[in-house]
């Protein structure tokens, strides 16, 4: 059998043109790194496992993971208070969460399951399933984006949940995994990739990463420990401010984003 494929493999090498016959790929730019200017620090639940975060008349809304621990959260932005809060049905592990209308959809990680919440009185109104693992949501309008920790944003239907379409996330041609949380941001899509202090900031069309935000000072000063990531963005669209946290960091931080020094020639 051995010999047999290595046959098949040297007639179709010969079947292949030359190598200054084939076309080459072109190459893809590196997309530009930009920094940040820090504009206010607020205090965080330290005992937060942050999985989702969005903000929504003038509160942040937080979901937090861990079997017995995940919860669905109104948080007051000065204080860092827990104003209202609502468990994740036992034994799952609570994923990102995402505003539409009057409700909050949120999912789990490898249970496979994805929930419907009365914004006003945190009460279940529904549930979904979907066949692969939950990691981040965010929405732009028109449909719910959900992230699985692959390189894949999935874009679904807000009332069915089904997949209408996918983009495959690139950076200089490469995909990127292990994209979490999600936020839609002036017509682009932002996600934390878990385990980097790095926010790449994504073409929703083309699935291309136009650039990278680099939070590894922020990072560096909240981490305590390997859980203890970059993982939560919230935009407050109507004072554009930008919020960004990580699992277990005591505080929360909003930034501006500085432009990215220009290419060295």
């Amino acid at each position: 059998m051995r010999s047999a494929i290595a046959f098949l493999l040297s007639v179709a090498a010969c079947a292949q043109p030359a190598p200054e016959q084939q076309a080459q790929p072109r190459s893809e730019a590196e997309p530009p790194v930009q920094g940040y200017r820090l504009v206010a620090t607020y205090p965080h639940d330290p005992g937060a496992f942050t999985q989702g975060l969005f903000w929504l008349d003038g509160r942040l809304w937080e979901s937090t993971g861990h079997v017995g621990a995940s919860t669905i959260r109104e948080v007051d932005l000065a204080s860092g208070r827990v104003l209202r809060s609502v468990d994740i049905p036992p034994g799952l592990f609570g994923e990102g969460i995402v505003n539409w209308g009057d409700e909050i959809l949120s999912i789990t990680w490898q249970d496979g399951m994805g929930f419907r919440w009365d914004r006003r009185s945190f009460r279940q109104t529904g549930r979904w399933s979907y066949a692969h693992e939950g990691w981040g949501l965010t929405q732009d309008g028109r449909h719910i984006i959900m992230s699985d920790g692959s390189p894949v944003l999935r874009f679904l239907d807000p009332g069915t949940m089904r997949e209408i379409r996918r983009i495959t996330v690139t950076s200089a041609g490469q995909p990127v995994a292990r994209l979490n949380e999600l936020e839609y941001v002036n017509g682009e899509i932002l996600a934390n990739v878990w385990m980097s202090s790095r926010i790449a900031r994504i073409d929703p069309g083309s699935g291309r990463v136009t650039g990278w935000i680099d939070l590894a000072a922020l990072a560096a000063e909240a981490g305590a420990n390997e859980d203890s990531v970059l993982n939560g963005i919230a935009y407050d669209a109507e004072r554009d401010r930008l919020f960004v946290t990580g699992k277990y960091w005591p505080r929360l931080y909003e930034i501006d984003l500085v432009p990215a020094a220009p290419p060295r020639r």
